[in-house]
């Protein structure tokens, strides 16, 4: 029986159009949930589009999973995940799809979630909840200085300070805990047209604050699919390159790391998780990672094909061919900026062409043509930004 997929997301990142395809090539129906202006409408391989209303998230996402009825449910953004957790008259399909909601209720949170994983045994830095500011010098003194300050609920980078002093440690946390002010919340709503910013003008709220010793070092990360708990299919990554302090990895190299599949294996079997799910790493200058978030849901690697095919694993069909035998690969759309390179493949969405458009724009430079089941052939120019599809 055809299996269906919903997907669930509030935040304009194409890794979501991206998994629509790698399933809908494994075989699956694609349906999702999501914005007004999303990539998503643009993609081929979606079968039925809901409407996700800022102003109305709980009523949106509940009418969505009800219209659609599918297998399983897959939160792209942490503020979908959020909104799906707290729908719990759909509690067993969420537990089939994401594993027990008690288990994400402390994964929501910085501090317990790296807690519990030092508990595991799992490299980790220290991570201390920071109720008030009055609390912040006892766990500046236990964390250390430098160190990085986190709000929980936060996502992409934003929300993260690195202070280096008590006092800039003070301001960033006036800064992070909030609330913002309304009119700066209705110039967001404005400027990024993102109608959620009203509704934290309508009701301001203070974020929870965390302090986490530093590790010096580079950053790593893992996805996995698992299911009750066991870890199905896994990818392990260096970031190469990534944008500003905090941005998305615009570049990764592959990294084939017992530490990092251990950690992995033992945050999906300590929650029971179910899905895909994230691991943040920074690795130390001795080689080791540590894990400093963990992101339980879909990240922009999980439709690809390496070692593992994470979609596949987790629909129980077999895997398609890996993309590329190269050990870096370029992420898209953060390739666009990136200088090319033979030995990086360019992670480019050529069997997705209005993706594709809604970022390189219809220039004489890139003139896809349809060829069927074979995806497009890209007419070369002077500028093109990935392999020709074979």
């Amino acid at each position: 029986m055809r299996q269906k997929i919903l997907l669930a997301t509030t935040v304009n990142w194409p890794s979501a159009a991206r998994l629509a395809g790698a399933f809908s090539l494994l075989g699956a129906g694609v349906e999702a949930v999501f914005p007004r202006g999303h990539v998503l409408r643009r993609s081929r391989y979606l079968e039925r589009a809901h409407r996700y209303r800022p102003l109305q998230p709980l009523s949106s996402m509940a009418h969505a999973i009800a219209a659609a009825a599918p297998d399983l449910v897959v939160p792209c953004d942490d503020r979908a995940l959020s909104l799906l957790l707290a729908l719990k008259q759909f509690e067993p399909l969420l537990t089939r799809s994401l594993g027990p909601l008690a288990s994400h209720a402390v994964l929501a949170a910085r501090a317990p979630s790296i807690a519990a994983a030092r508990e595991e045994g799992i490299a980790a830095p220290l991570t201390l909840a920071v109720p008030g500011l009055d609390a912040l010098p006892g766990a500046l003194a236990e964390a250390g200085l430098p160190c990085v300050m986190k709000v929980d609920g936060s996502w992409g980078g934003m929300g993260v300070k690195f202070v280096h002093t008590q006092t800039e440690a003070e301001a960033a946390f006036r800064l992070l805990q909030g609330p913002t002010s309304r009119w700066r919340s209705l110039a967001r709503a404005v400027l990024r047209r993102d109608a959620h910013f009203i509704g934290e003008a309508l009701a301001p709220r203070q974020a929870l604050v965390n302090v986490q010793a530093l590790v010096p070092g580079s950053p790593a990360t893992s996805v996995f699919a698992c299911r009750d708990g066991a870890v199905l299919a896994s990818l392990h990554m260096d970031v190469v390159d990534w944008a500003g302090n905090t941005g998305p990895a615009a570049r990764m190299r592959r990294a084939a790391d017992p530490q990092m599949e251990e950690a992995a294996r033992k945050i999906a079997a300590r929650f029971r998780l179910g899905g895909f799910i994230g691991l943040d790493f920074m690795r130390d200058g001795g080689g080791t990672p540590h894990l400093i978030e963990v992101n339980p849901r879909a990240t922009q690697i999980c439709h690809l094909v390496l070692e593992d095919d994470l979609p596949a694993a987790l629909l129980g069909v077999p895997p398609r061919p890996a993309a590329t035998g190269l050990q870096e690969i370029a992420l898209f759309p953060q390739l666009l900026a990136q200088p090319r390179s033979a030995s990086v493949y360019e992670d480019m969405p050529w069997d997705d062409p209005d993706v594709l458009r809604a970022y390189t724009g219809e220039t004489t430079d890139l003139l896809p043509e349809l060829t069927g089941a074979g995806g497009l052939a890209p007419v070369l120019g002077q500028k093109v930004y990935g392999p020709r599809p074979r």
